[in-house]
């Protein structure tokens, strides 16, 4: 057996002082809020067809028949009268109201109007570059193309659904003998036609 060190004695533990508290963190300053837009200036330019149907279509949004909406209803009329605003695109044009007022607050379709014309007349359309950029995701090589199939599942299963009959038609004379599609030469194509 080998023979026991000497166990040192233990030092006493020394009392331990308390820190001094931290200062607090300062508020970190809250970001400005964008501007909203003002209605004011927007013409409504709709034909009158448009109007009753803009006006059917509010009208089926309103729960409580006082002919107005929520201003949390406000992105779901837009979208389904084919606009695509953002949520930020509609917080700016209600005035960037806080969370009670979009429950709570109502437009009648009067108001409701400029709000659609102004996402109707915004040029915020995709670009070229945005939509070879949403592809090069898809170029697993980067070589400039995507495989055939890939792109055929993500234009039938995400974003719009396409038809296989519509997919069918996008694609035609777009694969090359591997069955892959130079992206930037079919976003040219899809935005051309």
């Amino acid at each position: 057996m080998a023979p026991k060190k000497d166990a040192k004695k233990p030092e006493p533990a020394k009392k331990a002082e308390p820190a001094p508290a931290p200062a607090p963190a300062p508020e970190p300053a809250a970001p400005p809020k964008p501007a909203a837009v003002d209605l004011s200036g927007v013409k409504v330019e709709f034909t009158p067809d448009q109007l009753e149907d803009y006006k059917e279509a509010f009208g089926l949004f309103d729960r409580v028949g006082d002919n107005k909406v929520a201003y949390n209803q406000i992105a779901d009329i837009c979208r389904a009268l084919g606009q695509n605003p953002t949520n930020k695109e509609v917080n700016l044009i209600l005035g960037n109201p806080s969370p009670e007022e979009m429950a709570n607050k109502r437009v009648e379709f009067e108001q409701f109007l400029p709000m659609l014309q102004y996402l109707v007349n915004k040029p915020n359309k995709g670009t070229f570059e945005d939509y070879v950029e949403g592809l090069r995701v898809f170029d697993k090589e980067g070589n400039g193309t995507v495989m055939g199939a890939e792109l055929r599942i993500v234009l039938s299963t995400l974003g719009e659904k396409m038809s296989e009959a519509e997919v069918d038609a996008v694609m035609a004379g777009q694969e090359d003998e591997n069955g892959c599609v130079n992206y930037e030469a079919f976003v040219k194509h899809i935005l051309s036609v």
